[in-house]
């Protein structure tokens, strides 16, 4: 179903006469815009993985804390958090081990996932030492080296 909305002030440079919006991108969760992804995130190597590849293109912190209040949501919808987040722990630790790993482990796959492989990029560069470039760091390193490992851990711990 579609909505019109009228033109509002914040518009005004832009000019349009009707904006149409989706009714389902204002729901959440499963039912929401993106809930495909919601419905095939069910196993702990699921959580490592996903939370993993968008880790290694966002901050490791506001990427766990997204797939920890999910977890949470999952687990026990309506509980407070204080008494979800302990008995998560108790009850299902190896869907926490599998958020935090993920989070942690995959922002080395490129320069920006973890502040510090950006770091020791410039400070290589400015002392002479020819570094890849970001796609070049991904392909040589990343994809050859922390891949295998990934799958490996996978396979041992989740």
């Amino acid at each position: 179903m579609l909505y019109k909305i009228g033109v509002y002030r914040r518009f005004e440079g832009i000019n349009p006469r009707w904006i149409w919006l989706s009714r389902s991108y204002f729901l959440a969760g499963s039912k929401g815009a993106l809930g495909f992804i919601i419905g095939t995130v069910r196993e702990p190597f699921h959580y490592f993985w996903i939370t993993g590849v968008l880790s290694s293109f966002l901050d490791n912190a506001p990427t766990y804390l997204t797939f920890f209040t999910s977890i949470l949501g999952k687990f026990y919808p309506g509980t407070p958090e204080p008494i979800a987040v302990s008995r998560l722990i108790s009850e299902n630790p190896t869907y926490l081990m599998a958020v935090s790993a993920g989070a942690v482990f995959f922002g080395a796959n490129t320069y920006i996932g973890n502040s510090p492989n950006f770091m020791v990029r410039s400070i290589a560069e400015e002392a002479g030492t020819p570094m890849p470039s970001f796609f070049g760091y991904m392909v040589k390193y990343s994809i050859v080296f922390l891949v295998p490992v990934f799958i490996i851990a996978t396979i041992v711990f989740f």
